[in-house]
């Protein structure tokens, strides 16, 4: 396998890994289970690699780093807006 198979295959299964988890947190609404800053963390280290690759003018850097960051973010979104949700569910379910 040649350096540029490998850099293409690295590149598609981190492009795509964030892809499940976000369908998942769209379909259920349920972000409880996720931590606030896995996806924000993300999300910056993401952008810093795509800043990188812009910066030397690397474009499979730049394609690479779109989805991910974008997904990120959409998580990240997603547990600030559905994670009130879940508190407020949390504490409506709790007997006192």
């Amino acid at each position: 396998m040649t350096a540029t198979a490998i850099g293409l295959v690295a590149g598609t299964l981190t492009s795509i890994a964030a892809i499940p988890q976000v369908v998942k947190t769209l379909q259920t609404r349920h972000v409880r289970d996720i931590s606030i800053w896995q996806p924000l963390l993300l999300s910056f280290g993401v952008a810093l690699w795509m800043l990188y690759g812009i910066l030397i003018g690397d474009m499979p850097l730049i394609f690479a780093n779109i989805t991910p960051l974008v997904c990120n973010a959409i998580l990240t979104g997603m547990k600030l807006r559905y994670g009130r949700e879940d508190i407020l569910i949390t504490e409506n379910n709790h007997d006192y």
